[in-house]
């Protein structure tokens, strides 16, 4: 490959916070790309992926999530307008309020008719698939 500088994509984590009953935690971010976010970032090196996952979500929310399942991995080279990612989404649990940490300037909890614009990322999709599945439609044959 001469002189080509080799570039891997950048594992990264998000996690769909449902609060029972009130919807989902998204954060509005407050570097670029700036926009609504699901909460999330880049995995640690020497960390697990779950690791990640309750990490980002305590980070940027303040509160402690209870894992539930690996939800879909998304890697569009496109959908981190930075650099190539691969996100692993994972749904999780939590209780309590939530409150803006880290690089979020703002947070709140909201479903799918009243979703804030505009979504950073490839979020808006991915957020379409969580409700789909929600209503039981396999993830698994929506094309990416």
């Amino acid at each position: 490959m001469g002189g080509q500088k080799y570039r891997n994509p950048i594992p990264t984590v998000d996690i769909i916070i449902e609060l029972e009953g009130r919807g989902v935690v998204l954060i509005e971010r407050k570097n670029p790309p700036y926009g609504w976010a699901i909460p999330g970032g880049y995995l640690d090196y020497g960390e697990s992926l779950e690791e990640a996952a309750v990490r980002e979500a305590k980070e940027e929310t303040s509160l402690k999530v209870e894992l539930r399942e690996q939800f879909y991995t998304y890697s569009r080279p496109d959908r981190d307008p930075r650099h190539h990612t691969v996100t692993t989404v994972y749904l999780a649990r939590a209780e309590g309020e939530p409150v803006a940490a880290d690089d979020a300037k703002g947070i709140g909890v909201f479903n799918k008719d009243n979703l804030p614009r505009p979504l950073a990322f490839d979020h808006e999709q991915i957020l379409k698939d969580y409700f789909e599945h929600k209503n039981g439609r396999d993830i698994r044959s929506l094309s990416k």
